[in-house]
Protein backbone atom coordinates (compact mmCIF):
# COMPACT_ATOMS: atom_id res chain seq x y z
CA UNK A 1 0.00 0.00 0.00
CA UNK A 2 1.19 3.76 -0.79
CA UNK A 3 1.88 5.73 2.63
CA UNK A 4 -0.81 7.56 3.82
CA UNK A 5 -0.31 11.56 3.46
CA UNK A 6 -0.37 14.07 6.30
CA UNK A 7 -0.96 17.94 4.55
CA UNK A 8 -0.23 20.65 6.95
CA UNK A 9 0.73 24.24 7.06
CA UNK A 10 1.97 25.34 10.62
CA UNK A 11 -0.32 28.38 10.63
CA UNK A 12 -2.94 25.87 11.57
CA UNK A 13 -3.55 25.30 15.48
CA UNK A 14 -5.53 22.01 14.09
CA UNK A 15 -2.98 20.71 12.12
CA UNK A 16 -0.52 20.96 14.89
CA UNK A 17 -2.95 18.96 17.39
CA UNK A 18 -3.03 16.56 14.48
CA UNK A 19 0.70 16.15 13.68
CA UNK A 20 0.92 15.36 17.97
CA UNK A 21 -1.27 12.56 17.02
CA UNK A 22 0.42 10.98 14.20
CA UNK A 23 3.13 9.07 15.99
CA UNK A 24 0.49 7.04 17.75
CA UNK A 25 -1.21 6.15 15.03
CA UNK A 26 2.10 5.10 13.30
CA UNK A 27 2.84 2.57 16.25
CA UNK A 28 -0.38 1.08 16.37
CA UNK A 29 -0.88 0.95 12.21
CA UNK A 30 2.55 0.27 11.59
CA UNK A 31 2.72 2.64 8.71
CA UNK A 32 4.01 5.85 8.47
CA UNK A 33 2.32 8.94 7.16
CA UNK A 34 3.85 10.83 4.06
CA UNK A 35 3.53 14.56 5.34
CA UNK A 36 3.60 17.31 2.95
CA UNK A 37 3.73 20.86 3.15
CA UNK A 38 1.18 22.75 1.68
CA UNK A 39 0.03 26.52 1.52
CA UNK A 40 -3.33 26.57 3.27
CA UNK A 41 -3.87 30.60 1.73
CA UNK A 42 -3.52 29.09 -1.60
CA UNK A 43 -5.48 25.64 -0.97
CA UNK A 44 -8.58 28.51 0.77
CA UNK A 45 -7.89 31.16 -2.57
CA UNK A 46 -8.08 27.87 -5.05
CA UNK A 47 -11.52 26.42 -2.97
CA UNK A 48 -13.45 29.74 -2.38
CA UNK A 49 -13.11 28.59 1.47
CA UNK A 50 -11.87 30.51 4.49
CA UNK A 51 -10.57 30.23 7.92
CA UNK A 52 -12.86 30.18 11.00
CA UNK A 53 -11.72 33.20 11.90
CA UNK A 54 -13.16 34.90 8.92
CA UNK A 55 -16.39 32.20 7.99
CA UNK A 56 -17.49 32.56 11.39
CA UNK A 57 -16.82 36.31 12.42
CA UNK A 58 -20.44 37.12 12.55
CA UNK A 59 -21.27 34.10 14.39
CA UNK A 60 -19.29 34.48 17.85
CA UNK A 61 -21.34 31.25 19.41
CA UNK A 62 -19.79 29.62 16.53
CA UNK A 63 -16.38 30.82 17.04
CA UNK A 64 -16.12 29.98 21.23
CA UNK A 65 -17.33 26.26 20.33
CA UNK A 66 -14.28 26.25 17.86
CA UNK A 67 -11.90 27.45 20.34
CA UNK A 68 -14.11 24.81 23.06
CA UNK A 69 -13.32 21.93 20.32
CA UNK A 70 -9.47 22.90 20.66
CA UNK A 71 -9.75 22.77 24.28
CA UNK A 72 -11.37 19.04 24.45
CA UNK A 73 -8.98 17.61 21.78
CA UNK A 74 -6.33 18.89 23.96
CA UNK A 75 -7.38 17.61 27.06
CA UNK A 76 -8.17 14.11 25.82
CA UNK A 77 -5.29 14.12 23.93
CA UNK A 78 -2.72 15.44 27.15
CA UNK A 79 -1.59 17.68 24.96
CA UNK A 80 -0.47 20.01 27.73
CA UNK A 81 2.20 21.79 25.90
CA UNK A 82 -0.02 23.45 23.18
CA UNK A 83 -0.46 27.22 23.89
CA UNK A 84 -2.67 29.17 21.32
CA UNK A 85 -0.03 31.62 19.37
CA UNK A 86 -0.32 35.60 20.77
CA UNK A 87 0.05 36.25 16.71
CA UNK A 88 -2.35 34.43 15.09
CA UNK A 89 -2.65 34.31 12.49
CA UNK A 90 0.94 34.15 11.12
CA UNK A 91 1.89 34.69 7.39
CA UNK A 92 3.53 31.20 7.31
CA UNK A 93 5.20 31.67 3.64
CA UNK A 94 8.53 31.51 4.90
CA UNK A 95 7.87 28.85 7.15
CA UNK A 96 6.34 26.52 4.23
CA UNK A 97 9.35 27.19 2.28
CA UNK A 98 11.28 26.41 4.85
CA UNK A 99 9.89 23.03 5.21
CA UNK A 100 10.70 22.37 1.75
CA UNK A 101 13.98 23.41 1.71
CA UNK A 102 15.13 21.65 5.37
CA UNK A 103 13.74 17.99 3.37
CA UNK A 104 16.01 19.01 0.53
CA UNK A 105 18.49 19.43 3.31
CA UNK A 106 17.83 16.00 5.20
CA UNK A 107 16.78 18.43 8.07
CA UNK A 108 13.04 17.78 7.56
CA UNK A 109 11.51 16.41 10.95
CA UNK A 110 13.99 18.41 12.93
CA UNK A 111 12.80 21.41 11.15
CA UNK A 112 8.88 20.38 11.17
CA UNK A 113 9.33 19.67 14.71
CA UNK A 114 10.84 23.13 15.88
CA UNK A 115 8.37 25.00 13.94
CA UNK A 116 5.28 23.30 15.69
CA UNK A 117 7.29 23.92 18.57
CA UNK A 118 7.87 27.65 18.11
CA UNK A 119 4.10 28.21 16.47
CA UNK A 120 2.00 26.52 18.65
CA UNK A 121 4.07 25.60 22.29
CA UNK A 122 6.82 28.33 22.83
CA UNK A 123 4.47 30.47 20.49
CA UNK A 124 6.60 33.42 18.44
CA UNK A 125 5.89 35.80 15.74
CA UNK A 126 7.48 33.27 13.01
CA UNK A 127 6.70 35.80 9.82
CA UNK A 128 9.34 38.13 11.24
CA UNK A 129 12.90 37.25 9.87
CA UNK A 130 14.39 38.06 12.89
CA UNK A 131 12.74 36.00 15.32
CA UNK A 132 12.59 33.22 12.43
CA UNK A 133 16.36 33.10 12.27
CA UNK A 134 16.65 33.31 16.53
CA UNK A 135 14.26 30.13 16.85
CA UNK A 136 15.65 27.96 14.50
CA UNK A 137 18.67 28.86 15.65
CA UNK A 138 17.71 27.70 19.14
CA UNK A 139 16.75 24.54 17.88
CA UNK A 140 20.67 23.80 16.61
CA UNK A 141 19.45 23.97 12.84
CA UNK A 142 21.54 25.73 10.04
CA UNK A 143 18.94 28.50 9.74
CA UNK A 144 21.09 30.57 6.81
CA UNK A 145 21.62 27.22 4.44
CA UNK A 146 17.75 26.51 5.25
CA UNK A 147 16.87 30.29 4.59
CA UNK A 148 19.18 30.75 0.98
CA UNK A 149 17.39 27.29 0.15
CA UNK A 150 14.14 28.41 1.03
CA UNK A 151 14.57 31.21 -1.74
CA UNK A 152 15.75 29.26 -4.51
CA UNK A 153 13.29 29.14 -7.26
CA UNK A 154 12.82 25.54 -7.25
CA UNK A 155 12.07 25.84 -4.00
CA UNK A 156 9.18 27.74 -4.41
CA UNK A 157 8.04 25.78 -7.24
CA UNK A 158 8.15 22.39 -5.12
CA UNK A 159 5.78 24.30 -2.57
CA UNK A 160 3.58 25.27 -5.26
CA UNK A 161 3.47 22.23 -6.54
CA UNK A 162 2.66 19.90 -3.21
CA UNK A 163 -0.35 23.04 -3.02
CA UNK A 164 -1.17 22.00 -6.41
CA UNK A 165 -1.36 18.60 -5.43
CA UNK A 166 -3.52 18.54 -2.43
CA UNK A 167 -5.88 20.69 -4.42
CA UNK A 168 -6.05 17.32 -6.97
CA UNK A 169 -6.49 15.56 -4.26
CA UNK A 170 -9.56 17.16 -3.40
CA UNK A 171 -8.44 19.34 0.05
CA UNK A 172 -10.14 21.96 0.74
CA UNK A 173 -8.96 22.95 4.02
CA UNK A 174 -5.83 21.52 6.39
CA UNK A 175 -5.13 19.41 8.14
CA UNK A 176 -6.10 16.76 5.81
CA UNK A 177 -4.98 13.14 4.95
CA UNK A 178 -4.91 10.85 2.01
CA UNK A 179 -5.68 6.73 3.00
CA UNK A 180 -5.82 4.90 -0.52
CA UNK A 181 -7.45 7.45 -2.25
CA UNK A 182 -9.72 8.87 0.14
CA UNK A 183 -9.81 12.51 1.39
CA UNK A 184 -10.13 12.90 5.45
CA UNK A 185 -10.57 16.04 6.57
CA UNK A 186 -9.50 17.86 10.38
CA UNK A 187 -8.23 16.28 13.49
CA UNK A 188 -11.43 15.13 14.30
CA UNK A 189 -11.36 12.46 12.22
CA UNK A 190 -8.10 10.68 13.13
CA UNK A 191 -9.63 7.71 13.86
CA UNK A 192 -10.99 7.13 10.71
CA UNK A 193 -8.04 7.98 9.52
CA UNK A 194 -6.23 5.20 11.69
CA UNK A 195 -9.29 2.98 10.61
CA UNK A 196 -8.75 2.93 6.84
CA UNK A 197 -5.22 2.20 6.89
CA UNK A 198 -5.67 -0.85 9.50
CA UNK A 199 -8.27 -1.98 6.56
CA UNK A 200 -5.62 -1.39 4.33
CA UNK A 201 -2.79 -2.95 5.68
CA UNK A 202 -4.89 -5.83 6.48
CA UNK A 203 -6.04 -6.29 2.63
CA UNK A 204 -2.65 -6.37 1.79
CA UNK A 205 -1.90 -9.10 3.68
CA UNK A 206 -4.45 -11.34 2.63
Amino acid sequence: MTDPIFYFDFGSPNAYLAWRELPAIETRTGVRFRQVPALLGGIFKATGNQSPMTAFADIPAKLAYEHREIERFVTKHRLVEFRMNPHFPVNTLMLMRGAVAAEAEGLFDRYVAAAWHYMWEDPRKMDDPRTFGAAFAEAGLPVDRIADRAQMQGTKDALMANTQTALDHGVFGLPAFIVGDELWFGKDRLGEVEDAIAALVSASQV
